[in-house]
């Protein structure tokens, strides 16, 4: 069964201005580098827009109308924060990466792909309920979540590797007991959250902070040894996985030193999670990675691993 690759050329239209990290280079390197040879057999599929309904479904009303109220002109720029902006096509945009990772969803759960990589921006697990956050507007790895129980399934797993906490994923799983998230990242960094003592309403959050300087010993331990279990114990219905590839030593976001085999590592045994547990079914989703070539790396690397060659 193949691998869907899920993407949109409105993803590009989110225009967040010169120099800002979350650009849409990003994206045409991601995209480039799954045109190699090797990628051929990806199943490429168009992000739908996610229908407003799915929003509000995981994000507060207010902040919702306040979103769909945005309408930048053509060369304006909007802060939602001090460094999440909204231009023309931003909201196209983010119901495109929302809708993507929604499609994602329905690859592996209708059965027509085994795994699925939602390649879309802006990424989604910093926004919180009712705010946008950290370069995020809706909250994709949630939306996702919320999706699958339309399809029956009740336990959904996201283990999150992005360099950065998703504190927006953290505050919509942890008052659920069934709803599980699991997350490395630079402790301490932007977003502040993300200690082990957070733990959910039901031990459903676990945390596994890196000091600056970490490497890959330390990162493939804090899986190893604590967050894969983490997830085996819960055995997930569904495992969405946020893929953040700032955690590379190449990133000028952060300080943590991972290497590309490593994002490989991680991403094999996160599958085999979904394997013992799920029937393999995995959806992944892009989150951050902001150098350029590390990006792309990092990219191959995981998609190699879901699909297995």
């Amino acid at each position: 069964m193949p691998v869907a690759l899920i993407t949109h050329p409105d993803c590009f239209d989110h225009d967040t201005g010169p120099h800002h990290p979350e650009r849409p280079a990003r994206l045409r390197a991601v995209l480039a580098a799954l045109e190699q040879p090797e990628f051929q057999s990806l199943l490429r599929e168009a992000a739908p827009e996610a229908p407003e309904s799915a929003i509000r479904a995981v994000h507060h009303e207010a902040y919702v109308d306040a979103m769909y109220a945005l309408h930048p002109g053509p060369d304006e720029k909007i802060h939602l924060d001090a460094d999440t902006i909204a231009s023309e096509g931003t909201l196209r945009a983010a119901l495109r990466a929302a809708g993507g990772s929604m499609r994602g969803v329905d690859a592996v759960l209708e059965g027509w792909a085994r795994c699925a990589f939602v390649a879309v921006r802006p990424p989604g697990h910093h926004a919180e309920p009712d705010r946008a956050m950290g370069f995020c507007l809706f909250a994709n790895a949630a939306i996702a979540a919320n999706h699958a129980r339309t399809h029956g399934l009740r336990r959904i797993a996201v283990a999150d590797f992005d360099v950065h906490h998703g504190n927006g994923t953290q505050a919509i799983f942890e008052t659920d007991a069934d709803l599980f998230y699991a997350s490395s990242h630079q402790f301490p960094c932007y977003p502040g959250s993300g200690r082990p003592s957070e733990h959910g309403v039901a031990g459903n959050i676990v945390n596994a902070p890196l000091a600056p300087e970490t490497g890959s010993a330390e990162f493939r331990a804090a899986w190893r040894d604590n967050l894969i279990p983490a997830l085996d114990r819960f055995a997930p219905e569904l495992l969405i996985i946020s893929a953040g590839f700032d955690a590379h030593k190449a990133d000028p976001l952060a300080q943590l030193h991972v290497e590309t085999e490593d994002f490989a590592w991680l991403t094999t045994a996160l599958m085999g999670v979904a394997e013992r547990h799920c029937g393999g079914h995995v959806v992944s989703l892009l989150e951050g990675g902001y150098d350029l070539g590390a990006l792309a790396a990092g990219t191959t690397a995981h998609v190699r691993a879901l699909m297995r060659i």
